[in-house]
């Protein structure tokens, strides 16, 4: 292999530029409001990770998140995680 052609990298070492249409034009509207139903459960879970483990923290918060989808109001979702723990622990 002449060492002149040898390219080392096939990939750009620069990202490209954003896209400018989004890829799901049908779902642009959900970023919002997905990002503000979730939002009081990240803060919740960053501050339950000070006083448990990360791991415990991301547990709580995705099972939260998880309950919601199916169809749980956030509080009800809270509640029925809340009563999963003992001393701390699912």
């Amino acid at each position: 292999m002449n060492k002149s052609s040898y390219v080392p990298y096939q990939y750009e070492y620069y990202p490209r530029e954003p896209r400018r249409r989004p890829k799901y034009p049908q779902y642009a509207g959900l970023k919002s409001s997905t990002l503000k139903a979730v939002e009081p459960f990240v803060q919740y879970g960053l501050r339950e990770a000070r006083y448990t483990s990360v791991e415990h923290a991301l547990r709580e918060v995705a099972a939260i998140a998880y309950l919601m989808g199916r169809g749980f109001d956030p509080r009800t979702a809270h509640q029925i995680v809340e009563s999963w723990e003992v001393d701390e622990r699912f």
